[in-house]
This record gives C-alpha cells, sequence and structure tokens, in this order.
C-alpha cells in the first residue's frame, strides 16, 4: 500500500560466539519461551511491549542509504526506551540485504543492520528482526520460479547464523504475506524454520498468516483454506513460536483511512483470535496496530492494548505502528514524537500501560 503509513508496502513492506545476555529486565525471555503455551509464565517474561521503528523499509531498491531509505536514530530508540517500551519491531528490505538469492549479505547494509540491532539492545530492548517483503522479493512471490522456498530458507539461515545465538533477538519470519494460499505459505515458512534451527539457534519465532495476517482474516476463507485451519501445520523442532498477527481499526482494516470506524469489530477480531490461541494451546503476538489521533479513537486503542495485556495466556504482547525519523508530522499513526512533544496516541499508550502496573519491565 502506497501510503505514508507504509512506505514499503507494495515493493516487496556479525557477529557470533558472545554469552546469552539475562534480560530478565527487558519484559521478555525469549530462550525457554517452548514452553510459553503449557506453563504458567509471570509478568516479568510475557509482557512484550513494542514500537514499529520504520524506516529501512522505505524507498526503492538501489536507493542511496540517507537519501531513499534509513534506520532509526539512537535518540529514536532511546526515547522510546524511556517510555518504558520494551521491544522494537524493525523493518528492513530482503532484497537491500541480499541483493542476489542464495548469495552473501551486502556487507554495507548488514553492518548497518547489526548497528541498529545493538543499540536497540543497549537500551534495553529486544529487537524483533523483520524482512518487510510481503512474501516477496523484488515482486515475485516466495514458491514461483523466480524465488523458490528454498531461497527464503537460505536466507534465514544466514540471518541466523549472525543473529541466532542473542536471547533478546526475536525473528519475525514475514511481514503480511498475502496473495499466496495459507498451505503454500505454511511449507515456505516451515522451511524457514528448519533452516534456522538446523542453523542452531533456538530464538523465539514469529510466524505470520497469509491474508495480510489479519486477525479480521484469520477465521476467513478469502484464500481457501483459513489460517485457523493451515497454521496448526506449522513445525518447529524447539516449539520457541508464536503466531503473529496485524489488526487495525478503519473501515477496510487497512490503517490508510484517518478514522476508527471499525473499531468494535476490530477488538472483536483481535478477541476471538485470542480464544484461538487458547483453545490451540498457543500463544501470538500483536505485530501491528495503531489508531489516528482522534479523541473516539484513543479509548480503541485502549480496548486493544486491554485485550491482550489481560490475557497473557495468549498473547505475549504487542507493537504499535508506527515510529522512525523519517515519517512526515502529519502522518496520522505515527508516534514520532515533534521537537520531543509526544503525539495524543502516546499518551494514550502510556496510560493504558500505566493500568496494568504487573507488566512490562
Amino acid at each position: 500500500m502506497l501510503v505514508a503509513r507504509d512506505a514499503g508496502r507494495f515493493q516487496g513492506k556479525a557477529w557470533l560466539g558472545r554469552n546469552l545476555r539475562s534480560i530478565a529486565l527487558r519484559g521478555i525471555a525469549l530462550i525457554g519461551a517452548a514452553s510459553l503455551a503449557t506453563q504458567p509464565v509471570s509478568a516479568a517474561t510475557t509482557c512484550m511491549r513494542g514500537i514499529n521503528l520504520a524506516g529501512a523499509e522505505f524507498g526503492k531498491v538501489g536507493d542511496a542509504y540517507g537519501k531513499g531509505y534509513t534506520y532509526p536514530s539512537a535518540e529514536t530508540i532511546r526515547y522510546f526506551a524511556s517510555k518504558g517500551f520494551t521491544a522494537v519491531r524493525l523493518p528492513f528490505l530482503w532484497e537491500r540485504l541480499q541483493p542476489k538469492l542464495y548469495a552473501s549479505f551486502d556487507r554495507a547494509e548488514a553492518k548497518r543492520l547489526a548497528a541498529t540491532v545493538e543499540l536497540v539492545r543497549k537500551a534495553g530492548m529486544v529487537v524483533i528482526l523483520d524482512p518487510h517483503n510481503y512474501a516477496r522479493y523484488k515482486g515475485d512471490l516466495i514458491g514461483t520460479d523466480n524465488v523458490p522456498q528454498s531461497a527464503f530458507a537460505d536466507f534465514w539461515r544466514r540471518l541466523s547464523v549472525r543473529f541466532g545465538t542473542e536471547a533478546d533477538i526475536a525473528f519475525g519470519l514475514m511481514n503480511e504475506p498475502h496473495g499466496i494460499a495459507a498451505e503454500d505459505w505454511v511449507s515456505a515458512a516451515n522451511g524457514a524454520i528448519a533452516a534456522i534451527r538446523q542453523a542452531g539457534s533456538a530464538s523465539l519465532i514469529l510466524v505470520p498468516g497469509t491474508a495480510w495476517t489479519g486477525a479480521h482474516s484469520w477465521s476467513a476463507g478469502d484464500y481457501g483454506t483459513t489460517n485457523a485451519a493451515a497454521m496448526s501445520a506449522i513445525v518447529d523442532p524447539q516449539n520457541n513460536y508464536v503466531f503473529e498477527v496485524h489488526q487495525y481499526l478503519d473501515q477496510d482494516f487497512s490503517g490508510k483511512n484517518d478514522e476508527c470506524s471499525r473499531a468494535a469489530d476490530a477488538v472483536k477480531a483481535l478477541s476471538d483470535v485470542g480464544t484461538w490461541l487458547k483453545q490451540n494451546n498457543r500463544r501470538g503476538l500483536l505485530g501491528e496496530f495503531a489508531v489516528p489521533r482522534q479523541p473516539e479513537c484513543q479509548s480503541a486503542l485502549v480496548d486493544m492494548v486491554k485485550v491482550v495485556e489481560s490475557n497473557p495466556d495468549a498473547w505475549l504482547g504487542w507493537a504499535y505502528w508506527a515510529a522512525g525519523d523519517w515519517w512526515p508530522e502529519d502522518e496520522i499513526l505515527n508516534i514520532q514524537p515533534v521537537r520531543t512533544v509526544d503525539k495524543p496516541q502516546m499518551a494514550t499508550l502510556l496510560k493504558a500501560m500505566s493500568e496494568n502496573a504487573s507488566c512490562g519491565r
């Protein structure tokens, strides 16, 4: 979607051997998350409060760094850490990191990604790596002749070799797959998960569904087999994964409209997915959600947070969309501060966070 909310949506949206960090004070223990679905988990290890820091997925492949795209600044990262956020979902483009399938990563881009990951970790937050490609590479769908599923697995093998030994880094397999049948997406996801585990990583993996991984479409049949039916076929030898869903509150659930007319439907959809997660002994992450600035939308934002944080047996946490240094001031969902002034949605999130004192750091 070529809108300000997500500048890369239709363009496709190094180090080893260090000791694992203790992240008991960071709001989530990623290593050992395999048992989250079946064992009681304290608030200190279950409540992720995240922010999507956009910018590295902006522009077109081939754009120069600093002109077509950017990574979040240290100042922005520190700002959200100071507000009590415990995680950063970090979007970037697969093609920029790996310009040729089955080949080594671009050194300069890999260095930028690694440096940003380290800034987030030093700020005390978990990093969710997010190839923001909609199940595509240079516009071609995963599973086609140009982008075999094995290429997607190879990408994740290489990424997990670089980052898979750190306890505070999670792997989001793909942003919002769409235009792909649920069975085909499950096959591609399973190949990537197998590659990650074969590389020796025990990191937490976030598995989206197809149909933009919408909560409202989780049980809908627009793509044939539903996510609700197909996702039971996900296989992880470590059993260390959660399902990632997204949900917006405007008229078409896209997040591109300056209103929240479907707020009640969105909250219900999220609640319904939570019920599905409990019934299937799984957990989820609300990886994207947001509202514009209107007062009537702020109460809906609180409702979304409450649905997640009041059901820790179903939900790992949430990540708001979005912030980042390059958003225009008038972007309707953006909570990047303007000249140190917080956006209305930030005040709402902080209020919602304060109401659940047992969650977070």
